[in-house]
């Protein structure tokens, strides 16, 4: 398969091009693979947060809401 090199806006013009139901596949596909990121990030800045409340000897399971808030703006 030949690869092309485009630049952001000729990727922009080209998919202005498709038919509606061509660009919400587009967006559907954009989006499911931005959901996948954000949920990994959120999966690992928790587990983070966990090994930090243990290392200072805090049990992130048993605290509040509150508490964590506190926790991580410090």
């Amino acid at each position: 398969m030949a690869t092309l090199s485009l630049t952001d806006e000729q990727v922009v013009q080209l998919v202005k091009q498709l038919s509606p139901q061509s660009k919400q596949r587009v967006l559907m596909g954009l989006t499911a693979e931005r959901d996948q990121w954000w949920q990994s990030a959120a999966r690992d800045g928790e587990q983070d947060m966990r090994r930090l409340a243990a290392a200072r000897g805090l049990d992130w399971n048993t605290m509040t809401e509150a508490q964590r808030e506190t926790f991580v703006d410090d």
